[in-house]
């Protein structure tokens, strides 16, 4: 029975070091996206002053280690092999909880997790005992469970949300008031005010919560409480001093210290408080393991009240776990894709929204603009104008008169992020309320955002949808985490070692899943087929590029194509959904071509204001073709998908024909964009479109005669003419793109 346990304690070690992977690679965001956003510090810099936290901050963790021992359940009242199920329904359910959201890019925080899992694994085994026991009700679930410990932390889930939002959104709109988006001069008076401000806060959170908890605190602890307020009187006054000398005697940027000491300190206190999340649970499983083993007694019979008892954790085991931490950092490609969501949603510009606007998004979008226009009309006119010349971007001339707007994710948001997350962490962290750094970090960013006015009319409901969804994933978090670990701990108890190595497979398995669904993904992303906005500033710049794009589109059509007419006379529904998916794909492409358009213009020269002309034509062109091309796919799909009659013989051999002319034609077009060959437009293209589209008549004529003779399913003759037809408009438009290459090339010859 022993070896059982062993075995067990061994999985755990093996789920803490990849739930150290997962988690780090869903954290890294807390402190990686103010520095990331406004590229204020080399990327390389970043992640060493992360890496220099993170490592630091998990040597320094052992004191919160309690929490996933004593935390959230009464040790006393559960056996060792009860304890050891606990841990082990926990532990599995963490780790595939945390990837799946990784995979989705959303940010989520695994101290919610983590706890909630060790919460509903402990409901389901005192329901367990309870349901085995003549005396006990279920009232007595109670005496199992800490319940003030979990209502502490779903109204701090709450608060956290609502509090950093507000107070991330007051303090950029009065630091914007200050500096405006010009603050170059005024950084020169107030930069050394707001830097010894920020500093402060930072450096008062790196050591009241960045250090709190650790085993050295109590070192410190005499000089630190009581004392508060002249720690921050002195530091203040400290930092605003050496700020001044760094920038009058240094001549150097204040926020760049800033931005490098709020990451390094969010980092610190990211692994001192967090690694708890990840390493916890399968170090109160070794200690329950060392004192069974010693005790001699059963394991049925062994009550866990040793976890009551205060025990430090191994150094080594920190040390180990904080190398892990930082390789996982460094080259954590799903890191990078949870960074990329919160800096999407709170980036000053424009480009393509990762969500998609709801009902409630509008909704929410709608309310607030009527606050803002009857706030205007309240205020004096003259206020107004002021407040909104604060906000007016900034403009850097490209040439002799034109412009384009700075991206405004610049420092100062930056540092506010990081200052104002580190001041509502150490209030909070006094207070001894229970918060998310994951919460806190994330709906700061998204305040500091919408004060500075980043959600626009254009983005606003985008964003807004993205906040709503991200906030709906982390109360989602907490209740799958309390039902999936609860069930876990119940299947463990019904099925045992066997149920355990089921369980385990079925973890590996679908991380292995994850893990290869993530990287065709990436993969998809960067493939060689992808379309790519042009940034040439001259007409032959865009020739040059754009005739790439519709080489790449109309190979893809010919694919899309073949898999769509082949799937319907096959009645091949797999087939004909790969061909759909595969058309809505290069309809977003071509979707964020168009949306790229109004940069284009702003970027070209004066001299080539031309090129942007023909870059619209070519452009609506192109997403003609892919949308006759997505019309025949989806409406094929449709029809096979609905169990409709399948195409006749004839008319298979007439779609067979035709598609095969198509395909000939569109890899020929292809090839000239390809080489560059445009002179090979005329005559060998356009002759070849006649004699296409004359056969595409044919087969209408042919079936409208089969409709008034033999044709018995209208669903059958609608669906063959509308691929007819479109065919025939996905022609004419790959022509109207033939004649605009074609027409262009012979103006540049002259």
């Amino acid at each position: 029975m022993e070896n059982i346990y062993f075995i067990m304690i061994v999985a755990l070690v093996v789920l803490a070091v990849a739930d150290l992977v997962v988690g780090v690679s869903n954290d890294a965001v807390n402190f990686l996206n103010s520095a990331i956003g406004s590229k204020a510090i080399p990327f390389k810099t970043i992640m060493i002053v992360a890496s220099l936290g993170i490592f630091i901050g998990a040597v320094f963790s052992s004191g919160m280690m309690e929490v996933a021992r004593k935390g959230i359940f009464v040790p006393g009242e559960f056996m060792f092999n009860e304890i050891m199920i606990i841990f082990m329904a926990v532990m599995i359910t963490d780790i595939l909880l945390l990837d799946f959201f990784n995979t989705l890019g959303m940010p989520t925080s695994t101290t919610v997790s983590i706890v909630f899992e060790l919460l509903g694994a402990a409901v389901a085994m005192a329901l367990i005992k309870i349901g085995a026991s003549d005396s006990q009700t279920f009232s007595d679930l109670f005496t199992y469970i800490n319940t003030e410990k979990a209502f502490q932390i779903i109204s701090g889930i709450l608060l956290s949300i609502l509090i950093a939002f507000s107070v991330g959104t007051l303090v950029q709109y009065v630091s914007r008031l200050i500096f405006s988006f010009h603050y170059d001069k005024k950084v020169k008076y107030l930069g050394a005010l707001f830097g010894g401000g920020a500093l402060t806060a930072i450096t008062y959170f790196i050591f009241m919560k960045g250090l709190k908890g650790t085993p050295y605190y109590n070192d410190i602890k005499g000089m630190l409480e009581g004392n508060e307020i002249m720690i921050i009187f002195i530091s203040f006054v400290a930092w605003t001093i050496l700020s001044q000398i760094y920038m009058s005697v240094l001549k150097k940027n204040i926020f760049i210290p800033i931005i490098a000491i709020g990451t390094f300190g969010l980092a610190l206190a990211f692994a001192g408080n967090d690694l708890v999340n990840f390493i916890g649970v399968p170090m109160a499983a070794w200690h329950s393991y060392e004192a069974w083993i010693t005790s001699g007694i059963d394991a049925t019979a062994f009550s866990m009240k040793v976890l009551d008892k205060k025990v430090p954790t191994e150094p080594l085991l920190l040390f180990l776990a904080g190398g892990i931490m930082v390789l996982t950092l460094w080259f954590s490609k799903k890191a990078h894709l949870v960074a990329d969501t919160e800096i999407g949603l709170s980036r000053q510009g424009e480009g393509a929204e990762k969500f998609k606007p709801n009902t409630l998004s509008r909704a929410v979008v709608r309310f607030t603009m009527l606050v803002f226009k009857y706030t205007n009309t309240v205020l004096p006119a003259s206020v107004v104008l002021k407040i909104d010349k604060q906000f007016q971007k900034p403009v850097v001339t490209v040439s002799k008169s034109k412009s384009h707007e700075l991206p405004a994710f610049d420092q100062i948001r930056a540092s506010v992020n990081l200052m104002v997350a580190g001041v509502l962490i150490s209030i909070a962290t006094s207070m001894k309320l229970p918060l998310s750094t994951t919460y806190v970090t994330f709906m700061v960013a998204m305040g500091t955002s919408l004060a500075d006015r980043a959600w626009g009319s254009d983005s606003a409901v985008y964003r807004v949808a993205g906040v709503l969804n991200v906030i709906g994933g982390w109360f989602g978090t907490a209740i799958i985490a309390f039902i999936a670990a609860g069930i876990m701990a119940l299947l463990i108890n019904l099925g045992g070692p066997t149920a355990i190595a089921v369980l385990l497979l079925l973890a590996i398995l679908l991380l292995a899943r994850n893990y290869i669904t993530h990287n065709k993904k990436t993969k998809e992303l960067k493939a060689e087929d992808r379309l790519s906005k042009a940034e040439g500033n001259s007409i032959q710049g865009v020739i040059e590029e754009s005739a790439d794009n519709i080489s790449k589109a109309l190979k893809r059509v010919c694919k899309i194509n073949d898999m769509t007419i082949k799937g319907l006379i096959n009645q091949d529904l797999v087939l004909l959904k790969k061909a759909k998916n595969n058309v809505n794909k290069l309809e977003t492409e071509i979707e964020d071509l168009q949306s790229e358009i109004f940069y284009f213009i702003k970027e070209l020269d004066d001299s080539y204001l031309a090129a942007s002309k023909f870059y619209i034509d070519v452009t609506g062109s192109l997403q003609d073709v892919a949308q006759s091309s997505s019309l025949i796919a989806k409406i094929s799909h449709k029809h096979v998908n609905n169990n409709h009659k399948a195409l006749k013989k004839k008319q298979a051999t007439e779609l067979l024909e035709v598609n095969n002319k198509l395909i000939d034609l569109l890899n020929d077009i292809s090839e000239i964009f390809d080489s560059r060959s445009f002179e090979k437009i005329v005559p060998e293209i356009l002759d070849r479109k006649v004699t296409l589209l004359n056969h595409l008549e044919e087969s209408i004529q042919l079936q409208v005669e089969r409709t008034r003779t033999e044709e018995s399913s209208p669903k059958n003759a609608t669906l063959y003419f509308i691929i007819l037809l479109e065919t025939k408009d996905l022609i004419k438009s790959n022509i109207e793109i033939l004649n605009l290459y074609y027409e262009k090339n012979e103006q540049l010859k002259n």
